[in-house]
């Protein structure tokens, strides 16, 4: 049985990631990395702001603070000069189209939306010789509690390369000019995607 410190800390988990900004909830996105290390990134889905969705759910929002919280969450995403376009659409839930792309050996690492809370990974350690793409990790525990609170994840993503792949787990491969590498996220619950890329 779960001690009341236990408890305390459990709840402290879940407010510290409910006050986060952005998770994604319905997305499609596609990533090519080039033998020579060029990528480009394409994000085209729904985001939802937490802090947003969950004033809204709990009643603490009134409809005339949401316009003043929407309007600031639409001009905090327009300083990302990757977002091409950006819409509110209810319920904390905005459709974002977010697009980059540039040389990976100069950038090192490239993020979505931000360094110290992305969504999407993509890096190059020159050390290792490795390139790689990954979301970022959910603790399981945590995900199921974003699952109760009324959000989960769908979407797919794609990495399109032709570099040598060390490991992977993607849904499925498409052999075709350029292998796809494909994930069918059905769930906040399944596994964060992830593939390394040997760059020589």
């Amino acid at each position: 049985m779960m001690s009341k410190a236990a408890k305390i800390a459990v709840v402290a988990l879940v407010g510290a990631l409910l006050s986060g900004c952005y998770m994604p909830i319905r997305f499609d996105a596609e990533i090519e990395i080039t033998r020579t290390g060029y990528y480009s990134v394409i994000f085209d889905g729904y985001l939802v702001s937490i802090p947003l969705f969950r004033g809204l759910r709990e009643g603490t929002i009134p409809s005339l603070e949401e316009k003043e919280k929407v309007a600031y969450t639409l001009k905090d995403f327009k300083r990302d000069s990757a977002v091409k376009e950006v819409k509110y659409f209810r319920q904390g839930r905005f459709k974002v189209n977010w697009q980059r792309s540039g040389d990976l050996l100069r950038a090192r690492m490239v993020t979505l939306l931000r360094r110290n809370e992305p969504i999407i990974i993509v890096k190059y350690v020159k050390e290792t010789g490795l390139i790689t793409v990954q979301t970022n990790p959910i603790a399981k525990s945590t995900a199921q509690r974003l699952l109760d609170n009324g959000l989960s994840m769908q979407g797919q993503l794609r990495v399109k390369t032709a570099l040598q792949v060390v490991d992977h787990n993607a849904t499925k491969v498409l052999e075709k000019e350029t292998t796809i590498y494909v994930w069918d996220i059905k769930s906040i619950l399944d596994s964060p995607p992830k593939i390394n890329m040997a760059f020589r």
